[in-house]
């Protein structure tokens, strides 16, 4: 059986994806390397996992690929979020954000305040 970590880093991927692209566009050893710093290792995922996540979201028109020439070095390709990008975006952290409280209140043991009509 897998972990729950296992399972909640899967499902909670594509958010996290592109809320990292919503500050720049970002090649993908960037975006791993800014997961892994912003969830304190939490998020530790491999090439192998990310690519498919970011090609269905470049296939939903989420994100948009483009090739960048730095300076020095080869090109490479940085993925951007599109407009569509930005709407999944605020829908999925409102969906994540609703249902993290959620969780929350059921494992304090309180019951949830009861809301006015």
């Amino acid at each position: 059986m897998e972990s729950l970590e296992r399972e909640l880093r899967r499902g909670t991927l594509e958010l996290l994806l592109l809320r990292i692209l919503a500050d720049e566009p970002t090649y993908g050893y960037e975006l791993l390397s800014r997961l892994g710093k912003r969830s304190s290792g939490r998020f530790h995922i491999k090439e192998g996992t990310l690519y498919p996540v970011l090609y269905r979201l470049e296939d939903a028109g989420l994100v948009v690929p483009e090739w960048d020439q730095p300076a020095r070095g080869a090109a490479r390709k940085v993925y951007r979020l599109t407009a569509a990008g930005e709407e999944r975006l605020v829908e999925l952290t409102t969906e994540w954000r609703g249902f993290s409280a959620a969780i929350e209140t059921i494992l304090s043991g309180q019951e949830p305040e009861e809301e006015e009509r």
